[in-house]
């Protein structure tokens, strides 16, 4: 049964900006690594950052009729998660609802799915990520649901979720978690900034991690260390 819900805000505007200026890979290891998109979703381009609630958008096969009611729903700061079903070769999404959006000043997009007019889209500075590129358009003729739970990339994603995006890909964060996330996930990036900092200090990556352990468990501490 189709349906179409009010938004829902659920996550502080200072979390979720704690969540934006975090890695997409610093907030997957706080997850437990759960909770990052599938690889074919990608941004148009490296330098596209997102950071903002779930509106969710169900699509129809090839249909983006949904996508025009959720970019109409929208408040600023929504980043719209697009359950296309992972139909790649239809263009969902393209230069027009790109500038309708950024009129809106909204968070970006996520599709799972495909999108058009790549170029234009960059050149308007908004960001897109999406399963795949086509210049076939949708049709507009077909039910689907907003703002209700959906699957994006294999990730379960509600209303009101945070989702962040970088050049590695999407993480959704679910919205009851997200302080806890945020507080994790800068942790985990101060430990990398640390780790770091010893390594061009001389130290051993391995011996950082503590490795040998695990290697004599496994029978592989007999390989040679070189050092230089």
């Amino acid at each position: 049964m189709f349906r179409i819900n009010d938004r829902v805000e659920i996550v502080s505007a200072e979390t979720i900006q704690r969540l934006g200026r975090l890695s997409v890979p610093a907030i997957g290891d706080a997850l437990g690594r759960f909770g990052c998109v599938h690889s074919s979703i990608k941004p148009l381009s490296d330098a596209m950052r997102l950071s903002g609630p779930a509106l969710t958008v169900q699509t129809y096969r090839a249909d983006n009729l949904m996508c025009h009611v959720a970019l109409e729903m929208a408040h600023p700061g929504d980043v719209l998660v697009v359950d296309a079903c992972g139909f790649r070769d239809t263009g969902l999404w393209g230069a027009l609802m790109t500038a309708m959006a950024k009129k809106k000043s909204l968070g970006g997009l996520v599709m799972d799915g495909g999108v058009r007019d790549k170029l234009e889209i960059i050149a308007m500075d908004f960001p897109v990520f999406s399963a795949g590129i086509s210049p076939m358009g949708g049709f507009k003729d077909s039910p689907g649901s907003v703002n209700v739970p959906i699957a994006c990339g294999g990730v379960s994603v509600s209303p009101g979720d945070i989702v962040v995006g970088d050049a590695d890909g999407v993480v959704v964060v679910p919205a009851a978690m997200a302080d806890l996330v945020a507080e994790s996930a800068e942790a985990v990036a101060h430990k990398e900034s640390l780790l770091l900092q010893k390594i061009h200090d001389g130290e051993s990556l391995f011996d950082l991690l503590d490795l040998l352990p695990v290697a004599e468990r496994l029978n592989l501490s007999s390989f040679r260390r070189y050092k230089a």
